[in-house]
């Protein structure tokens, strides 16, 4: 029988040594730590060395879950998008009545700013904005959210997909930039009165094409 000394230092890791994250764990602790390094120094400011020590874990641990510095910012911005575009989509979606769609889709673009403002500035005002990848998922992410609105207006108007994309596009470009203003101005208008004022904007706007039905 094993006694109990043995049994402790199996179940224990040596002092000093952190305990062993399963490797999602880790990967978020990484990723979490890479962001906070990014939003304080820029993409070309930031360092790996610096990241590791933010995230305390040694170099070597760092480059077994990504390669590069470019790799992490990459990641970073995959996950900024993602959980933009499900909030988006999830907000097109919790309505059939078009005029609380445009309402929760402009609100939802206000929201996301104000939970994590230095997120918006990492995706949008990154100063990597012109690499080719991250350009190519910035423009992936503005055709599926310009495409959701398309949809529904296609669906609900005598417009030509064509001409409902352009629309789209075109929503979806007044969200980003009403916001992105408002988060210049420090947030200045309460998020409902802002989000309100261009959500009566667009809606006025796109309630003047004659409808299908």
């Amino acid at each position: 029988m094993k006694g109990t000394g043995e049994l402790s230092s199996t179940q224990n890791p040596p002092p000093g040594r952190p305990a062993r994250l399963p490797r999602d764990e880790r990967r978020r602790q990484l990723l979490r730590a890479a962001h906070d390094v990014f939003v304080v120094n820029g993409y070309h400011g930031a360092a790996m060395d610096e990241i590791a020590e933010t995230a305390h874990v040694s170099k070597p641990v760092l480059y077994q879950h990504f390669p590069g510095k470019r790799e992490l910012y990459l990641a970073l911005l995959d996950n900024h998008l993602a959980s933009l575009t499900e909030l988006l989509v999830s907000a097109l979606n919790s309505t059939t009545d078009n005029k609380q769609r445009v309402h929760a889709t402009m609100h939802a673009y206000f929201e996301f700013i104000a939970k994590d403002d230095q997120a918006h500035r990492m995706v949008f005002e990154s100063d990597l904005a012109n690499d080719p990848d991250v350009s190519a998922r910035l423009e992936a992410f503005n055709a599926k959210y310009a495409d959701a609105i398309a949809q529904v207006i296609a669906e609900d108007t005598e417009l030509s997909h064509q001409e409902a994309t352009l629309l789209g596009r075109a929503l979806a470009g007044m969200a980003q930039v009403s916001a992105r203003y408002w988060l210049e101005t420090d947030k200045n208008l309460d998020l409902e009165v802002a989000s309100g004022l261009i959500y009566r904007l667009a809606w006025r706007g796109i309630s003047r094409f004659p409808s299908s039905s």
